[in-house]
């Protein structure tokens, strides 16, 4: 079950070097606390979840709601260097992104993965982006994929597309614990003030549809091409249904069926991790099963802060540097004494937590 989704508008620029030197060290300083308290599982809760990120970005003083919230915040906790609490923040923006594997591989020896840990972890990372941004075609292309691991194996997923026609960002959270499928419901929605009418192939409602796409390709791919190249009587027949916009066949890598019906793919799920298979083959498969078979299709979108420090673009307030240097000291601060068994520290700033809820 994915944890949420996040629409954020795109925003061009940097962080100030300034800035991300202190995001590293008071997000190790807060992941440590939340670590020391509660354990790393409840660290991967937390960052899955799309209200608790983007405070933790708010409070490490990035933009509230523009789209490098989510490349820097998971960048700053990358170099942070979160290994020696169990947790390791792999992956990136661009082709950072497609050396997640073999991070997944180095990061073995040091957290003792088995080699089936490692393909798990594998298969979990590129199905996590597979099904983001082929099973559920939402007009946000991925561009940013974070890959968060415990030692004990856990993970979270954080990944974000882009869609340059509305000038918009969409973040994907996943958590492993929550996945019993990655590909039947895999969404917990969340409301947002702009909606897409996507192509929803995880969504409970296509799941017939998921089969019959499976069926498609195992049959020889030689028979949907007069699906793909359809008559002229079959032409004038689908212009006398108007058929919406959406159901317009196109498929232009065909040789991907063949390579999918030659490995006879077992579920929806093998057939999306066979390379070559991509948003337009998903397509072409959906409408055919939906058109000429009468699987049921969704088009269901699954997509609701704090501030501490103000943010970088001064909203809403410019950063005190010498308030945010302070807050970075004082947990540090308490860390070492709770380390020592004097936990008197933390327990003052649970109490503040719990004076601000009155």
């Amino acid at each position: 079950m994915r944890v949420g989704i996040t629409d954020l508008p795109l925003h061009c620029g940097e962080c100030p070097a300034w800035l991300f030197q202190r995001m590293k060290k008071l997000g190790k300083a807060l992941t440590e606390i939340i670590v020391f308290e509660y354990g790393k599982d409840e660290f991967l809760r937390r960052i899955s979840n799309p209200f608790f990120f983007q405070s933790f970005a708010c409070v490490v003083g990035f933009d509230w709601h523009s789209s490098g919230t989510t490349t820097t915040l998971t960048g700053a906790l990358k170099e942070a260097n979160l290994k020696e609490f169990g947790i390791a923040v792999l992956g990136g923006k661009g082709k950072a992104s497609k050396k997640t594997p073999q991070e997944i591989e180095a990061l073995a020896e040091e957290f003792s993965f088995s080699d089936k840990k490692i393909e798990e972890l594998e298969k979990a990372s590129k199905l996590a982006a597979k099904v983001d941004n082929v099973a559920l075609q939402d007009g946000f292309q991925l561009y940013h994929h974070s890959f968060i691991v415990t030692e004990g194996g856990k993970w979270a997923v954080i990944q974000q597309g882009m869609n340059l026609e509305n000038k918009y960002a969409r973040r994907y959270h996943w958590l492993s614990e929550k996945v019993k499928s990655f590909v039947n419901e895999p969404h917990l929605a969340i409301c947002c003030d702009m909606k897409t009418k996507p192509l929803n192939m995880v969504a409970e409602e296509s799941e017939e549809a998921r089969k019959c796409c499976v069926d498609l390709v195992n049959d020889n791919p030689i028979h949907l091409k007069k699906y793909l190249a359809p008559s002229k009587e079959q032409k004038t027949l689908f212009k006398y249904l108007k058929m919406p916009v959406e159901h317009e066949i196109e498929l232009d890598n065909y040789k991907a069926l063949q390579e999918a019906f030659e490995q006879q793919p077992k579920n929806f799920e093998e057939l999306l991790q066979i390379k070559g298979i991509g948003p337009k083959t998903i397509r072409a498969l959906a409408l055919i099963s939906n058109l000429v078979f009468g699987a049921e299709l969704s088009w269901r979108d699954p997509v609701k802060y704090s501030f501490a420090h103000g943010g970088k673009d001064g909203h809403p307030y410019p950063i005190d540097r010498k308030t945010y240097d302070e807050s970075i000291r004082l947990l540090q601060e308490a860390i070492q004494q709770a380390k020592l068994n004097n936990k008197e520290k933390i327990e003052v700033i649970k109490r503040l937590n719990a004076f601000f809820k009155i």
